[in-house]
């Protein structure tokens, strides 16, 4: 006797790229699934913990060249999950943190599909504490912004002009092709002093950092072959990391 197909989504939050970082809840999810659908930040060694009969369907966009544009894949979550049951949309970092995991709910509910949300940690947080630079830290900042670097229009977010202004911690994702933009825009603050790290890749082994001010970081980006994907850490928490301090020993005696 033939079961029936009962369509579901799960969405699950792989983590900052570290395949140990995921959640139990995520893992065990994973197990469940007839269909994987994982993006190109997603380690390939968490696709192990799917059953030997789960389909795997890469569904990355990455670097600007879009394999699957984000209507397409939306269709698919759909298609797979009336077809096979239970799809997992497996995302990295948190779905709800830039991910775009707020518009595959909302189409996969349209057609009275059941839908779960498995969190994940944020690349955010996770890849500075990974080089010791804590978003918060009393008496240094009391807060933190995390603000896309690009918006939909492929424009700088309009948010980073407001916080340069603020004296919280400023996590930027998706800004490293904007770097002179932010740059200008925490100089034209008067921030040039400011302390700030690029962190390419973090929590996985090709992970490369690089640490200086707000006007010298450009030179050392471009000297240092730092590129996407990373993450743009901006306050005065970034002295404050034990493997960051030598950068600024050297600034002060230089």
């Amino acid at each position: 006797m033939i079961s029936a197909i009962t369509p579901k989504l799960t969405l699950v939050g792989a983590g900052p790229g570290d395949p140990e970082l995921i959640t139990l809840k995520g893992i065990l999810a994973l197990g469940k699934a007839d269909v994987i659908l994982y993006d190109a930040l997603v380690d390939k060694a968490l696709l192990k913990h799917a059953t030997k009969n789960a389909l795997k369907v890469f569904v990355g966009k990455r670097h600007g060249c879009k394999w699957n544009p984000q209507q397409d894949t939306n269709k698919l979550i759909v298609e797979y999950a009336l077809k096979h049951g239970h799809v997992v949309r497996l995302k990295g970092g948190d779905p709800f943190v830039f991910g775009r995991g707020a518009e595959e709910i909302d189409y996969v509910q349209q057609f009275g599909i059941e839908t779960e949300v498995v969190p994940g940690i944020t690349s955010s947080i996770s890849v500075p504490a990974y080089q010791g630079i804590p978003v918060t830290k009393r008496g240094i900042s009391e807060s933190f912004w995390v603000i896309t670097g690009t918006t939909s229009s492929g424009q700088l977010s309009r948010d980073i002009q407001l916080a340069t202004q603020s004296t919280a911690t400023v996590v930027i994702l998706m800004g490293t092709r904007k770097l002179p933009e932010i740059v200008a825009a925490f100089t034209q603050a008067g921030r040039e002093n400011t302390p700030i790290a690029l962190i390419q890749s973090g929590t996985t082994s090709d992970e490369k950092v690089v640490a200086g001010h707000i006007h010298d970081i450009e030179h050392k980006v471009q000297a240092s072959g730092i590129g996407a994907p990373a993450v743009i850490v901006i306050g005065e928490v970034v002295r404050e990391s034990p493997k960051l301090m030598e950068v600024y020993r050297e600034a002060i005696s230089a």
